[in-house]
């Protein structure tokens, strides 16, 4: 380290400095009165007056010394500048140096002037022993000490050098490394001084900035020692636990402590408290109040002792529980959630601990999306929780009640009596049925169940749902509130079904379907216009499966794109073969409308087939309206600007069906078989059916009959012009592709036979042709 000069330092590390300077008046009272008595026996042996002048000196420096001493001792050093510090330091060491000048000046003259040996002993016994306090008063300035070091030395050697006696100014001579020495000496010293200065002032810091940190800080510390007793506290730690301050705990023992909160701490939370300074480290959370909870984090120290810190989770842990209350309940209905009915089921039977029957049963609210759609989900919300109310209320508290997932319930019932069981489930699906006031409203309700009964050592939550969703499938197949039990046969009807749709995926990925084209005439049987393209599928297995079969499936399944797809791609490579302009209908469901992917599919496939577009019918149902009508508005119009032509399918089955005609871009109503049916011997079916071929004529829309299969409808229809086109078995039931062109051509030549015996026979009604024909 470098020499340190005081006031080259900070302020406040040049302060203590000179303040060392200062510190001990007793020394330089000793110090004076050795000075005066020495010069006073060196008078009295050697009658020099010189040493009464000294005596003075002495004297006068004494007092300069002393009263800037006293003067020092009164002053608040605190509030020193730097230039005052200095000054201080300037008139200590004025002092200083006077008095080790005057010592040495005394040894001089004692041994060049007197030549006397007691004289000379005496002088630079004492002057010696000055040297020696030097470095124990002056460490703190460098520069009191060397002018003290020379003052002393410095007089001296030259009287030696001038005695001209060659031994004695040798000797003298040992003085210099004597004054290096105590120069080196008190540069230890203040060296010394400054490291602890430095290092008492990081301490007084590290000690402000944890006590801050104690302070301030959001968790509470408790510190022990091997013993047990509490060596540090902080604030925290004494509000969280109601002690008194601090100080007051430092070194009683922790249980002492914690017997003197103010929480009204029971004994076994102290117990439990107390055991954590000898466990293991972690965290613990304890409750000490019902809603206040601390949570305790330990670790161990290498002395023994150990580090406590805890803090108030209160706001979390009811934070975690509202969260917990979330997931596990119902927010509508209160009731518990699936996977938490799941565990209070399990719970039950494990508590129940004997051999029982148990019911799983899923109720579900027969047509609750018409409340919805009509009423608003204000209204149907409010009927489901009073719905849940009646369910809680006849259900009672032996029976465990949950809500599954929008409009479906289920209950947990068990009993030691399996009819008495199915009794007590068909009393409570009869009892929550009926009306129900909601808003000022009545609102008829039917549920529909589905359940399963079995040994309660068999419950598990998923099997179990799955044959109560069996159950209920077949209810509600059949509706209007009914309750079906599982039965076995549900099982290998559901393995079944799901075996089909994985055989009805593979149909459709290996292309094994077909399609079959079923011919539209017109309604004299002269010409063929358009063919309907449906998708057949005939089973390896199971044979010939239904078409009302396998497309629902697939619909569920989400693969009826896939099939769209195979059938477009299809009718429209046969419909290039086919003569005579003849068109191709296709049929769209409301999967393949959603998104607009349906648009660019067929311009795609249309361009690879070299299909005029106009011979492109694509088919769609009312359903698909009433579900989406601004997105399935939007797509059709799309499709039919590029040129294909649209048909609304089934027309008449759906609600507001007028209303489509007007409002959709559509070219051709296809009008479904049910208004056919009993045409000769219903009058109000035949009104209704001619008061809708009225109106979509006025709307210049073409007209296509379904399901005309007797000589009866087909005449009736020819009569009142109800049909631009006929489609059904009068004419052609659903046909391979490589016949509908054989087809055309026996049409074609029978309309050029008919044609010639019209000429010969005017008169003559042309009969039906076709393959019925």
């Amino acid at each position: 380290m470098k020499d340190l000069e005081a006031k080259t330092l900070p302020t406040e590390l040049y302060l203590p400095f000179v303040e060392s300077l200062f510190k001990n008046r007793g020394t330089l009272w000793t110090g004076m009165v050795v000075h005066i008595l020495s010069c006073a026996i060196i008078f009295a042996t050697t009658g020099s007056r010189f040493y009464l002048l000294m005596i003075a000196v002495f004297i006068t420096v004494f007092g300069y010394r002393i009263y800037w001493f006293r003067r020092f001792s009164l002053i608040d050093h605190s509030q020193l500048s730097k230039s005052e510090i200095e000054a201080w330091e300037s008139r200590y060491v004025h002092g200083a140096a006077a008095t080790a000048f005057v010592l040495g000046i005394g040894s001089a003259y004692a041994v060049l002037v007197l030549k006397d040996m007691l004289a000379a002993f005496m002088c630079i016994a004492v002057t010696m022993a000055s040297m020696v306090s030097i470095v124990g008063r002056n460490y703190g300035s460098a520069r009191a000490v060397a002018l003290q070091t020379i003052g002393c030395c410095l007089p001296l050697v030259l009287a030696c050098l001038l005695t001209g006696d060659i031994y004695l100014a040798l000797i003298s001579l040992f003085l210099i490394p004597f004054g290096l020495t105590t120069q080196s000496m008190a540069k230890g010293v203040r060296e010394f001084l400054y490291e602890n200065v430095l290092a008492s002032r990081e301490m007084t810091r590290i000690a402000d900035q944890l006590d801050i940190a104690l302070t301030t800080m959001t968790h509470a510390l408790i510190m022990l020692d091997a013993d047990g007793r509490v060596q540090v506290i902080n604030r925290r730690a004494c509000e969280l636990l109601d002690l008194p301050d601090a100080d007051e705990l430092k070194g009683a023992a922790f249980i002492t402590v914690l017997r003197r909160s103010g929480q009204s701490l029971s004994d076994d939370i102290l117990k439990k408290i107390g055991q954590l300074s000898a466990g293991q480290a972690g965290k613990t959370l304890l409750c000490l109040k019902e809603t206040v909870y601390l949570e305790f984090s330990l670790s161990h120290r290498t002395d023994g002792g150990v580090v406590m810190l805890f803090e108030d989770v209160s706001a979390r842990v009811a934070a975690e529980e509202k969260i917990l209350h979330l997931v596990r309940y119902d927010t509508l209905t209160g009731l518990p959630t699936r996977g938490y009915f799941a565990e209070l089921a399990a719970r039950h039977l494990r508590e129940a601990n004997t051999d029982l029957f148990a019911a799983f049963v899923i109720f579900d609210v027969d047509g609750f999306k018409h409340v919805n759609d009509m009423q608003g989900h204000v209204v149907g919300d409010r009927l489901l929780a009073a719905i849940s109310d009646r369910l809680v209320h006849e259900a009672g508290e032996e029976i465990i009640v949950g809500r599954l997932v929008g409009d479906e319930f289920v209950i947990f019932a068990t009993g030691r009596d399996r009819a008495a069981l199915e009794v007590r489930i068909n009393g409570i699906q009869t009892e929550i049925q009926g009306s129900y006031r909601v808003d000022r409203l009545d609102l008829p309700v039917f549920v529909n169940a589905g359940g399963v009964i079995l040994e309660d050592q068999d419950f598990d939550m998923e099997a179990w749902q799955i044959k109560a969703d069996l159950a209920l499938n077949d209810a509600k197949s059949v509706g209007n509130g009914t309750l079906t039990m599982f039965r076995p046969e549900m099982d290998a009807r559901y393995v079944a079904e799901q075996r089909l749709k994985a055989d009805l995926r593979l149909a459709i990925e290996q292309g094994d379907l077909t399609v079959v084209y079923q011919p539209m005439y017109r309604p004299d049987g002269s010409e063929m216009e358009c063919c309907e393209a449906l998708v057949r599928w005939s089973h390896p297995e199971r044979g010939f499966i239904g078409p009302n079969i396998f497309i629902p499936m697939a619909e569920s399944m989400g693969l009826i794109s896939e099939i769209t797809r195979f059938v477009l791609e299809r009718a429209c490579a046969d419909c290039v073969s086919w003569q005579n302009g003849i068109s191709v209908s296709v049929n769209l469901s409301i999967h393949d409308l959603r998104g607009g992917q349906i648009v660019p599919l067929v311009a795609d496939i249309l361009a690879r087939s070299k299909l005029d577009p106009t011979r492109l019918h694509l088919e769609v149902t009312e359903s698909c309206f009433m579900d989406e009508p601004v997105v399935v508005s939007t797509t059709l119009g799309r499709l039919r600007a590029s040129g294909v032509t649209i048909a609304i399918d089934d027309f008449g089955t759906g609600f507001s069906s007028l209303s489509y005609l007007d409002s959709l871009p559509i070219d051709i109503v296809k009008i479904d078989r049910a208004f056919v049916r009993d045409i000769g011997t219903e009058p109000r079916r035949l009104k209704l059916l001619s008061g809708i071929v009225h109106l979509s004529r006025e709307l210049d829309l073409r007209i296509v009959v379904e399901g005309v299969e007797t000589f009866e409808q087909l005449e009736l229809v020819k009569k009142h012009r109800f049909a631009d086109l006929i489609q059904g078995y009068i004419f052609s039931p659903p046909i391979p592709a490589n016949a509908i062109a054989e087809l055309s051509q026996k049409t074609a030549s029978a309309r050029k036979l008919a044609s010639r015996q019209n000429r010969r026979d005017k008169g003559a009604e042309p009969r039906a042709f076709g393959t019925a024909g």
